[in-house]
């Protein structure tokens, strides 16, 4: 059995230390990036919540920079093992940080967009909410799929049309599974690569502000 990863917990960034009974939001960066990457996000975000950005467990090979939450062999079709351990990981992070949270939504992009919807999947219950940019779904299906199709948790899905990174085929499969497990909305930019745009910004906005209205209205 390999071993599990681990998420480094020194090494998230908090937006502050005063985050009893608020909702958490975790972003999770993409790959060769870090936790101060997304962290700059934070400007665009909703007031009223707790924001936590994690340093994924992996480093990729050198020379590439920063850190990763799964191994890039075949991005094509990625081992859904591999998304899935990372999800695991998160969630023993979750254990740890977010036990009294009211309510925990999660931001990822690209790598961290395929991480957060497969916590989800794994983890219904403990996931309000989820903001994918620029990411996709792992193939295969796990047993929180039933849950989520019944649930219909509300998820934002962002991309862009000149995004070359993520193939065509991981898109096609995301656009079929996410309208039948999840309340979707979400938005194609027109002209944007494998990036976030200020346009975009706004629209993740306003889905986080709803979801921390419906967090305080519980």
């Amino acid at each position: 059995m390999s071993e599990q990863l681990v998420i480094d917990g020194l090494l998230t960034r908090w937006s502050t230390t005063e985050r009893a009974g608020m909702p958490l939001l975790v972003l999770l960066h993409g790959y060769g990036s870090d936790e101060h990457d997304v962290f700059g996000l934070l400007p665009y975000l909703p007031d009223g919540i707790a924001v936590a950005s994690v340093a994924a467990p992996l480093t990729p090979p050198w020379p590439m920079p920063g850190r990763s939450w799964y191994a890039i062999e075949d991005l094509t079709e990625p081992d859904p093992a591999t998304v899935t351990a990372a999800a695991e990981a998160l969630l023993r992070w979750l254990d740890d940080a977010a036990a009294d949270a009211p309510s925990v939504a999660l931001l990822g992009f690209s790598q961290g967009a395929a991480v957060a919807l497969q916590t989800l999947r794994l983890a219904p219950e403990r996931v309000a909410a989820v903001v994918a940019l620029s990411g996709y779904v792992a193939s295969g299906a796990l047993e929180g799929d039933d849950v989520l199709a019944e649930t219909r948790p509300p998820v934002f899905w962002g991309r862009g049309t000149n995004d070359e990174v993520i193939p065509a085929a991981r898109i096609a499969h995301t656009a079929d599974w996410l309208p039948s497990h999840s309340e979707l909305s979400g938005r194609v930019y027109t002209g944007l690569t494998h990036s976030i745009s200020e346009a975009e910004l706004g629209d993740v906005h306003t889905f986080l502000a709803k979801w921390s209205e419906r967090s305080a209205a519980s």
